[in-house]
C-alpha cells in the first residue's frame, strides 16, 4: 500500500514540476539548408543561412523575437555577364587573358517573429513542437569577385550594373521542435523554415539587359534550420524538469 502512496506522489510531483513554465529571455545562432523555389530558382540553386536571434518565450509558453541572417549559396544559373562573354564562353581582363572571377549568391533575411511553444511527448513545460510565423525583409544579389581587379567592365560602381540586387517584404513560417534543458549547453530546436519575399530589382538598369528590370518577384525559399540557444536566466529553477 505504501509503495502506491509513494508512486502516487511521485507522479502528481512530476505533474506538477511539468506544469513549471517559466519566462526566459534566449539568444540563439541558427544554420540552414534551402532549397529555391518560384522566381529565385530561376536566378540561384541551393543555399544557406547563417545567423542569430533573441526570443523571449513567456511564461505562458509565447515565443516573440528577431531574428538576422546572412544568406549565401554557391550555384548562378543567370548568366549576368553575357555581355562581356567572348566567343570562347569566358571575360577577358583587361590585357585579354581569362578572367579569374567567383560569381555566387549573397543576402540577407532580417524578420520578427512570434510563435508558441506546445508541449509534447512527455518534454517539460518548456520545451516541445515549436510553431513561429512572422514577416520582414528579404535582399539578394549575384556576388562578383575579381580575385585579379583586373576587369574594369565590373570595377567600382560599375559592379551594380550586373549583381541583380533584389529585395522587399517577406513573410517566414517555422515549425520544428525546442528542447530547453537543465545545462545550458543542452537547448536546441530544429525544424522545417520557409519565406515567401515579394520583391523587386533595385537596380534602375541592368547591363546585360540594357533595360529596367521592373520584374514583381516571388522568392521563395524553402530549408530545414538548426539552432543552439543560450538561456539568459541567471539560474534554471529545481521545478523545471522531471527527473
Amino acid at each position: 500500500m505504501r509503495f502506491f502512496i509513494a508512486l502516487f506522489l511521485i507522479s502528481t510531483l512530476c505533474r506538477a514540476q511539468n506544469d513549471s513554465a517559466i519566462t526566459i529571455p534566449m539568444l540563439g545562432v541558427h544554420f540552414s539548408a534551402q532549397l529555391p523555389f518560384g522566381n529565385l530558382s530561376e536566378r540561384f540553386g541551393n543555399s544557406f543561412t547563417a545567423g542569430g536571434s533573441f526570443l523571449l518565450k513567456t511564461n505562458k509558453n509565447w515565443l516573440l523575437g528577431t531574428e538576422a541572417s546572412y544568406l549565401f549559396g554557391g550555384t548562378v544559373k543567370e548568366d549576368v555577364l553575357v555581355q562581356l562573354t567572348n566567343p570562347d564562353g569566358f571575360v577577358t581582363d583587361n590585357e585579354g587573358y581569362p578572367a579569374n572571377l567567383r560569381i555566387t549568391q549573397r543576402g540577407l533575411i532580417l524578420t520578427l517573429v512570434v510563435g508558441k511553444i506546445i508541449p509534447v511527448f512527455g518534454s517539460n513545460a518548456n520545451s516541445g513542437l515549436m510553431l513561429t510565423l512572422g514577416g520582414g525583409y528579404l535582399q539578394h544579389k549575384v556576388n562578383i569577385y575579381d580575385a585579379s581587379q583586373r576587369v574594369a567592365a565590373i570595377s567600382g560602381d560599375l559592379e551594380k550594373g550586373y549583381d541583380r540586387l533584389t529585395s522587399g517584404f517577406t513573410l517566414t513560417q517555422f515549425i520544428g521542435y525546442m528542447h530547453l534543458g537543465r545545462k545550458r549547453m543542452s537547448n536546441f530546436y530544429a525544424g522545417f523554415e520557409f519565406y515567401e519575399g515579394f520583391t523587386q530589382s533595385v537596380r534602375k538598369v541592368n547591363y546585360s539587359m540594357g533595360l529596367p528590370d521592373t520584374q514583381q518577384r516571388m522568392d521563395v525559399l524553402a530549408g530545414f534550420r538548426i539552432g543552439w540557444i543560450l538561456p539568459l536566466y541567471k539560474k534554471a529553477p529545481d521545478d523545471f524538469y522531471i527527473y
